[in-house]
């Protein structure tokens, strides 16, 4: 009996030390769950908001259950990619995501919502390059400034050269389309990655001057459309025109300040079901979380994405690698942007600037870039030694 007990314990030991090996056993499980969560609970709201009015009344929230499942593939197949081996086609990532931008800029862009940003590729379905171009820029500026000059720990004059330049002309193509919120995004994606590739401080002072003069000449020379100035009109006074360009500011706090405390229950919100917020499910999103979920709901959604950014700070605190530690910082700052950005103009507190709130709102591309990202923060996170 002690000898079968003993063999037994011995196949358990080794079950445990062949699992030990396995990558699935070193994934990030808390940043797991909690994009998981976003995800469920953004499917749910898409299809609170979609139900009365999209084709077949679940029409959208089946193509986007689709596009989380392709995303979640995306994902795996990321995470399985060693994040050093994928330093070497950074490059690469990077000119492809440069070749859809001018892709959008010829015959072959459609524009939707104001916004000339998309490649039609028909069944319904479109891209939006300028979502990938987040991800390509993300690894060319790592792989750059990942390299230390000699003697030093510093990135190399040149390397912070060519870094700036790539960011110059993705930015130049994104604002091409145009789309402002998308360039704030990128432009926080390069300015994380030389802070925290370590720089020297005149080259932020030169970036922080640079983007002064050029918001001074955005406004001086009027380089702005129409809509994207009333957004900023609106967003100084959403009074001055509740039924024009104050109209978005205005339904989205009735939206959210009518959920109350613990909501009104899913699929019972009158604003969201009468469509008084546009793009309700996509860039308002957040306003059918506060109305259908309430002040609890809302603050549950917050601290997930927040669970996210310090899940995703931890991985870049531990890694070994400066490609990896760059990589992963700079993914968290994108996030944390694009959340903040998000969420803000839905309360009022920032301009609106047509950002989808991460692993929430309705979309493809921009599903799939976020899930891609989050890949490699977990194929980080599997092959550090400095996680056992």
């Amino acid at each position: 009996m002690i000898e079968s007990t003993l063999r037994r314990g011995r196949r358990s030991f080794a079950r445990r030390a062949v699992g030990a090996q396995s990558p699935l056993w070193r994934l990030d499980g808390v940043l797991l769950v909690a994009v998981a969560a976003l995800c469920v609970i953004g499917t749910l709201l898409v299809w609170s908001s979609t139900r009365t009015w999209a084709p077949g009344a679940t029409g959208l929230v089946k193509k986007h259950v689709l596009n989380l499942l392709i995303g979640t593939a995306l994902f795996a197949l990321t995470a399985s990619i060693d994040h050093r081996a994928m330093r070497a086609y950074s490059p690469l990532v990077f000119l492809v995501s440069l070749v859809g931008l001018v892709l959008v800029i010829t015959p072959l862009g459609a524009t939707i919502n104001g916004s000339h940003s998309w490649i039609l590729l028909g069944g319904g379905f479109a891209v939006q390059p300028s979502e990938f171009a987040k991800l390509g820029l993300t690894l060319m500026i790592a792989m750059l400034l990942a390299q230390p000059a000699e003697g030093g720990d510093r990135p190399r004059n040149l390397d912070v050269v060519i870094a700036l330049t790539a960011s110059a002309v993705t930015m130049g193509l994104v604002m091409a389309q145009p789309d402002l919120g998308t360039a704030l995004v990128l432009a926080v994606i390069t300015a994380s990655a030389l802070v925290i590739g370590g720089v020297r401080k005149r080259w932020i002072a030169l970036l922080a001057s640079v983007a002064g003069a050029g918001v001074f000449a955005v406004f001086a020379f009027e380089m702005l459309e129409p809509y994207q100035v009333a957004r900023f009109t609106a967003f100084v006074d959403p009074g001055v025109d509740p039924r024009g360009v104050g109209y978005n500011s205005t339904q989205s706090l009735i939206a959210i300040g009518s959920g109350q405390l613990f909501g009104k229950g899913l699929f019972e919100g009158g604003q969201t079901t009468g469509r008084f917020v546009p793009e309700q499910h996509t860039d308002f999103i957040f306003t059918v979380a506060g109305e259908e979920f309430g002040f609890v709901g809302s603050v549950t959604i917050v601290l997930l994405l927040g669970v996210v950014l310090l899940r995703g700070l931890k991985i870049a605190r531990k890694c070994d690698d400066r490609f990896g530690t760059l990589a992963a910082g700079t993914i968290v700052c994108w996030f944390a942007f694009q959340t903040f950005i998000n969420i803000g103009m839905t309360i009022g507190i920032m301009p609106i600037t047509g950002l989808p709130l991460p692993f929430v709102s309705y979309g493809g591309t921009a599903t799939f870039a976020n899930l891609i990202a989050v890949g490699l923060l977990q194929s980080i996170r599997i092959r550090e030694q400095s996680f056992s």
